[in-house]
Parts: structure tokens; sequence; C-alpha cells
């Protein structure tokens, strides 16, 4: 396997199988007190996967409704940005 690089994490699913992930970028919600990262597996850029995580690494789903509805227009801005789409 390659060297994990500063924007790559491994992700090890239900079943015990470990994931090389890409990490897109990390988002904080200073009111929330939250720490949120977007990646996707290098297989399928499409998907892009959103968890929360703590200061020692673990990850959390998304579960409120409410959450998720501002986490997905952080998404959108993101996508939206100029800067960005200029790197993609």
């Amino acid at each position: 396997m390659n060297p994990i690089k500063d924007n790559q994490m491994v992700i090890t699913d239900e079943k015990g199988n470990e994931h090389l992930m890409t990490v897109l970028f990390t988002y904080e919600h200073e009111e929330r007190n939250k720490k949120y990262v977007f990646f996707y597996d290098e297989g399928d850029e499409d998907n892009v996967i959103v968890m929360s995580y703590n200061d020692d690494g673990e990850l959390f789903d998304i579960e409120d409704d409410e959450e998720y509805a501002e986490i997905e227009e952080v998404f959108n801005a993101y996508n939206e940005d100029p800067k960005i789409n200029e790197i993609k």
C-alpha cells in the first residue's frame, strides 16, 4: 500500500475492512462546538461522505436532520466557490 498522505485517512467498516479515503475538506461549527470531515473513496469520487469527529479522531454519524441540512449547505457552498472550481 502507498504511504498515507496528509489528505488521506483509513476508515474501518462494520466488517473490519479498512478503506483508504481522501479528505476533501474539514469544517468547524463554533456554535455547535463540532468538527466535520468531508471525504471520499478514490474509486467513487462522486460519493462524498461527511461525519463529525472529535479531537481524538473518532468519527460519528450525523443523525440530526437540522444539522445535516446545515452541513449540506456548507458542501453546496464549497462546490460553488469559484476558487475551488479552478482547482478541480
